[in-house]
């Protein structure tokens, strides 16, 4: 493990390494020739889990070092980012304010429940486009009155956001070899560049293909690079550190907009509950299993000896 990674600060929300399965079931059932492993990030025993747990001890630490006395996110209504923030603030005796896009659910459901119940403030606004404003506006109105307000982008997908999957990284390979293809949802681009910094530095030639719940692959990408560019620095590097990863986006299987399944997406869910009782969510983890199932019919995984499906949590967005 890198030192300048360890000597990140980071909060306790949840204890110990997430557990890596075979599927042999689902491997069968979808003609995988390699291996099939899976990661259960969904399986982080703190607030329903999901990949923003493991971004918010570092997050978190630093807000609180910052002497921050709110947490300020954004998301959709049905945010898993949002829930987990929400939670992280509960625990450590902060306030939370929520800002989210879309109508109020009346009554709510899924993670705007979960909200609700862990005391956070949520507020509505129109758009996506709405979203960083009305943070920024929440934030200096906090600061007006002498509060101290830490603001935590979408998906908490910044370099610090980041480092928690280069961390992912090395917790994996201290469980198993190398594999040759990690497939992952990827949105707003922090998990991403978190496993493929993380394997860079591992020095490691593991194919990761991140398959898209919404973003256009160029947009995408483009995002990615910024976070590597701001990584970089962090764990003691140049900024052009991660010029040379590899980004590799698959966005075929976003399908109508963010958050709208596809017959693929709900085809992902099923398969793998009724052969591993395994749950997918339906905004991401599903368009990322969908995507696996694709390549491994399509004979992109040929001559691959292991593929691992990263599982980024979410699943309380079934009972939305």
């Amino acid at each position: 493990m890198l030192a300048s990674l360890t000597a990140l600060p980071t909060v306790s929300l949840a204890p110990g390494p997430t557990p890596i399965e075979e599927i042999p079931r689902f491997r069968a059932a979808i003609g995988c020739v390699p291996r099939l492993l899976v990661k259960r990030d969904d399986a982080i025993g703190f607030a329903f889990g999901g990949n923003k747990v493991r971004k918010l001890r570092f997050v978190a630490a630093d807000a609180l070092a910052q002497g921050a006395d709110t947490l300020i996110t954004a998301g959709g209504v049905q945010s898993n980012h949002a829930r987990a923030t929400a939670a992280a603030a509960a625990k450590l005796g902060l306030h939370c304010i929520l800002v989210a896009n879309g109508a109020p659910p009346d009554p709510p459901t899924g993670n705007a429940l979960l909200g609700r119940f862990l005391g956070a403030e949520a507020r509505y606004v129109q758009s996506r486009e709405d979203r960083v404003p009305a943070m920024e506006a929440a934030a200096g109105a906090l600061r007006r009155v002498g509060r101290r307000p830490y603001v935590i982008p979408i998906g908490a997908s910044t370099p610090l956001g980041a480092a928690a999957f280069v961390h992912a990284v090395f917790e994996m390979l201290d469980q198993i070899e190398p594999p040759d293809v990690i497939v992952h949802s990827t949105s707003s681009g922090g998990t991403q560049a978190g496993i493929v910094a993380g394997c860079a530095l591992a020095g490691v030639r593991t194919r990761v293909i991140g398959v898209s719940a919404d973003e256009p692959a160029e947009s995408l990408a483009s995002d990615i690079r910024r976070i590597l560019d701001g990584l970089g620095p962090l764990l003691g590097f140049e900024t052009r550190k991660f010029a040379d990863a590899r980004v590799e986006i698959d966005d075929d299987f976003v399908g109508p907009g963010y958050g709208i399944s596809t017959p693929e997406s709900r085809g992902a869910i099923e398969i793998l509950a009724r052969t591993e009782a395994i749950f997918l969510d339906p905004t991401y983890t599903a368009k990322a299993m969908a995507g696996l199932m694709a390549h491994a019919r399509g004979g992109t995984f040929s001559g691959a000896g292991t593929v691992l499906f990263w599982h980024t949590g979410g699943q309380v967005a079934l009972f939305a």
